[in-house]
């Protein structure tokens, strides 16, 4: 089941970058693919409930690849992560096969709930560098997600998200408004009022500079 599982996340890899030359290259030099398989012990020993050498195991890994994964995220076989460096999954943090995650990507939590606070990012999705999943909510299948994007909400399958916090911007390959729009920003409410009121003040004085012309 090991070797299975790190065919797989081989598999992946050579897949997924262009760079890749070969099996026995990737297995000895990505490090994606080395901290999966630093995960996968420390997971072993924390369903042992041997949680403080689990966590041990985590840190040797964050260490000697830069990516560090909770030994209680579940992390499914064929998952590619991509050079990898300031890499974070959380403790209930979901991956499914196909998932490609690039550098400085966090797949977090928003605060000190109880119970499942990190994302579940379903099957071929990707998440660029740079960008932050935070909170319990599901990355449908196939999403896309921009760099640097900051995502609070859920995202529905084979959607593209992009910005601070992220918008919806495809759906499909189809532009969208956000399905889910943000509350509205009170300085734009107060800069749109302000400016209503700079017409109507310009209309009273133009029909006042037209009766004393009569």
């Amino acid at each position: 089941m090991f070797f299975k599982k790190l065919r797989m996340d081989i598999d992946a890899a050579k897949r997924n970058d262009p760079a890749a030359r070969s099996k026995f290259e990737i297995w000895l030099t990505y490090s994606g693919v080395r901290a999966l398989i630093w995960h996968r012990r420390a997971a072993f020993f924390y369903k042992l409930h041997l949680r403080l050498l689990a966590r041990q195991i985590s840190q040797w890994a964050k260490f000697r690849t830069g990516i560090e994964i909770h030994p209680a995220a579940k992390i499914a076989p064929g998952v590619f992560i991509d050079h990898g460096a300031g890499v974070v999954i959380g403790e209930t943090a979901e991956v499914e096969e196909g998932v490609v995650i690039y550098q400085g990507v966090t797949l977090g939590g928003t605060g000190k709930e109880k119970g499942k606070r990190h994302p579940t990012v379903k099957r071929g999705a990707v998440i660029s560098c740079g960008a932050k999943v935070l909170g319990g909510f599901t990355v449908g299948e196939g999403a896309r997600i921009g760099a640097g994007a900051v995502v609070l909400k859920e995202v529905p399958p084979y959607a593209t998200v992009v910005g601070v916090p992220g918008r919806i911007v495809r759906i499909n390959g189809e532009k969208t408004q956000d399905l889910l729009p943000e509350k509205e920003d009170p300085v734009v409410k107060e800069l749109c009022a302000l400016r209503e009121r700079v017409f109507a003040l310009e209309e009273a004085l133009a029909r006042k500079d037209g009766q004393d012309r009569e």
